[in-house]
């Protein structure tokens, strides 16, 4: 794997450096050797912020992470951020990869999900709840007194059961079933 540092306001030592490399080879079982991977460390104020930026073929995975005074610990958060986001992506990142090629090419992930990577999730937990009418307004204000990114409640209006959510952008959604 290529790996480019860069620093703003701060210099990087040969440990730093050893330390970065050390940590990043670890991302070669999932990722090809001619992947590259740039690592931006910067100060600002009290803080040193690590950001990580893997280009690849219509995809681009990207982690920051801060730590107060310690660099060290920003360079494993952010490299723990960064193989979270491609474990979780990784069969949707190959379709996509896959398809957007269009040809016998591998994609750029190396390791595929074995038997125990695709286990079915279990259901864990159950909890029962009274669903009462309510207008779209109280149930945003329920939902957030809450603290949940979620809630079940059934339109005093129409008297059908809808779902309201939280979108990744912040704004609301509004799931409502049609027969």
């Amino acid at each position: 794997m290529k790996t480019t540092i860069t620093a703003k306001d701060m210099v990087v030592t040969p440990g730093i450096t050893n330390r970065i490399l050390k940590k990043t080879a670890t991302m070669s079982r999932y990722l090809r050797p001619e992947t590259e991977m740039f690592i931006r460390l910067r100060r600002e104020k009290n803080q040193r912020i690590v950001e990580i930026t893997v280009p690849m073929q219509g995809v681009t995975l990207r982690s920051e992470a801060a730590s107060e005074d310690n660099l060290y610990m920003g360079i494993d958060k952010a490299l723990a951020k960064l193989e979270k986001q491609i474990l979780r992506h990784r069969t949707k990142l190959e379709k996509r990869l896959r398809d957007d090629l269009n040809t016998d090419e591998a994609p750029e992930f190396i390791e595929t999900l074995d038997a125990s990577d695709k286990a079915e999730r279990e259901v864990v937990r159950t909890k029962s709840y009274t669903v009462r009418p309510m207008h779209v307004e109280d149930a945003v204000m329920q939902m957030e007194m809450l603290g949940h990114s979620f809630f079940v409640y059934i339109d005093s209006d129409t008297n059908e059961t809808h779902v309201l959510y939280q979108r990744r952008d912040g704004n609301l959604g509004l799931l409502v079933p049609e027969a």
